[in-house]
């Protein structure tokens, strides 16, 4: 993560601090507001985390694509008994 990127998550966790705060003066200790300081709390420490250990960058998957043609499939694929095409909510009975 860049120095920037990192500079920008400290200022909007600080934001969030600052959030989280009025909240509590406004709801007190309710549970809701218990479970969003505890995030706050764990955002703040993983932030710190990534900043002084950074992982390896992930690159893009770079796996095997699967062409997928345009033209519609045989209708002969959905005539068995249970079978719906589903393509726009499936079709029941005659086509």
């Amino acid at each position: 993560m860049s120095t920037t990127e990192m500079q920008d998550l400290q200022r909007t966790i600080g934001h969030l601090r600052q959030c989280v705060g009025s909240l509590r003066s406004r709801y007190g200790d309710a549970p809701a507001v218990k479970r969003l300081a505890n995030d706050l709390d764990r955002l703040d420490i993983d932030a710190k985390e990534l900043d002084s250990a950074p992982p390896a960058e992930v690159r893009g998957h770079t796996g095997e694509r699967i062409p997928v043609p345009d033209a519609p499939y045989d209708d002969n694929l959905f005539r068995g008994v249970d079978v719906d095409d589903e393509g726009l909510g499936g079709l029941h009975g005659e086509r």
